[in-house]
């Protein structure tokens, strides 16, 4: 996929940047595939935002996509590769020999007649789905699952791709995106290759009502608020916060503090994310 310029007419069309879609083969999505979904604006259940910066944006619709890929020993053709308005990565509409239809993440290399199949033999080829069991050591891969049977949930964004390094026992060592080395129980699955639309991280929105489109609002500097409706606001010109470290509009501190708490998991962690720290195995 290319990246387009556009000519700057306007001051915000001057470092706009876009797709050309040339690998789009299909404009609308397969209507036994799509659900309509209401948007929240950053609201839970009762009616409060826990999520901010959230509202508006274009109408959209879900694609059902299959991050499970459990139609085992069953071959599919690839019929078309579509946009998905949920997601920076691009889909792949899948015609199995049965007639069920399915849409997958489409990665680097996939084209319009491929072939692809979720079996424990398959080859090693972009969109085949396997166990890290039969998967040979330094493929890249994305969309991994963390429990057997339970759907990928790693490396599925657009242009990232994950490196399977090293077996032992019945864990399999994955780098993932971020850096960090994670352990990864040999029967869960993975799909070969990297995922598609690389270009991705090189478009520029150039103005505001882009982000607006997304279904994002602005968000506003804390030192450019009220001292009522934030730490930060308030004090004679544009000095520093005016305390030791930074805080949250709620007044919690904002560096040093951890955000994993997830203790359960962190034995499967060999290698930190952070440059330099590593993960003692218990």
């Amino acid at each position: 996929m290319a990246v387009k310029k556009y000519k700057p007419v306007t001051p915000s069309m001057r470092g706009r940047t876009g797709y050309t879609f040339e690998e789009i083969t299909k404009d609308k999505p397969e209507p036994t595939l799509v659900k309509s979904f209401s948007k929240r604006g950053g609201r839970n259940a009762n009616g409060r935002i826990t999520v901010r910066h959230r509202g508006g944006g274009h109408r959209r619709k879900y694609r059902v996509v299959d991050f499970k890929r459990d139609k085992k020993d069953i071959p599919a053709v690839v019929s078309a590769i579509e946009y998905d308005p949920n997601r920076t990565a691009r889909l792949a509409l899948l015609n199995y020999a049965d007639g069920e239809k399915r849409y997958i993440i489409a990665p680097v290399g996939l084209r319009v007649g491929d072939t692809v199949l979720s079996s424990q033999g398959a080859e090693i080829a972009p969109g085949n789905t396997l166990p890290l069991s039969s998967i040979p050591t330094g493929t890249r891969i994305h969309n991994i699952e963390l429990k057997v049977g339970g759907g990928g949930q790693l490396v599925r964004s657009a242009g990232t791709a994950a490196r399977l390094i090293a077996k032992e026992g019945k864990f399999g060592q994955v780098r993932l995106p971020s850096g960090e080395i994670r352990l990864i129980h040999q029967n869960c699955t993975a799909t070969i290759g990297q995922v598609g639309n690389v270009d991705h991280s090189n478009i520029k929105l150039g103005k505001a009502g882009r982000k607006r489109h997304m279904g994002i609002r602005p968000t506003v500097r804390g030192s450019a608020m009220s001292p009522r409706d934030h730490p930060h606001g308030g004090g004679e010109g544009r000095s520093p916060v005016g305390m030791p470290s930074p805080k949250s509009p709620w007044g919690q501190k904002t560096l040093g503090a951890k955000t994993r708490r997830n203790k359960r998991t962190s034995q499967y962690i060999v290698r930190d994310r952070r440059v330099g720290k590593k993960k003692r195995r218990r």
